[in-house]
């Protein structure tokens, strides 16, 4: 028996260089048999890894978002490519400050290779920390009064 050409991931580097060979393939489109179950293979092998590394159940969409993001050494300004969104809408949605549309959710799914349940849970968003003083220079300004 030959030496295996896959094995059980047990290191973020194998894990990427597994996640770059699915692509490939994915992106290949060659359909033969072994091809498919080459695919079959990796994907199981990945989701193995993100079962017991990416805790989807116990974290939010934002901060699964982030565990993703270091595992792919992905920056903010690279999800702007990949979302094809605004870098103000990936800050305000890493910061907490908007949800999570739709379409990002699909995107987002579509490029971990995740079901879109993981990003669509409720999560609470920040709201602007000073709100409060929203009014505040108008509240402080002095009025001029018209000299008659």
């Amino acid at each position: 028996m030959g030496t295996l050409k896959y094995k059980v991931i047990t290191s973020k580097s194998q894990y990427k260089a597994y996640c770059d060979a699915l692509e490939q393939l994915v992106f290949a489109g060659a359909k033969d048999r072994n091809t498919k179950d080459e695919i079959a293979l990796l994907t199981l092998l990945i989701e193995k890894w993100d079962d017991e590394h990416i805790l989807t159940t116990a974290s939010d969409p934002v901060q699964l978002l982030h565990a993703f993001m270091r595992d792919h050494d992905l920056k903010a300004k690279d999800l702007v490519t990949i979302l094809s969104i605004s870098k103000g809408y990936v800050s305000d949605i890493l910061h907490y400050k908007k949800g999570l549309s739709k379409e990002v959710i699909r995107k987002l799914a579509d490029y971990f290779k995740v079901s879109q349940e993981a990003f669509n849970r409720p999560y609470k968003l920040k709201g602007p920390d000073n709100s409060h003083l929203k009014n505040a220079a108008a509240m402080y300004a002095k009025k001029r009064m018209p000299v008659a």
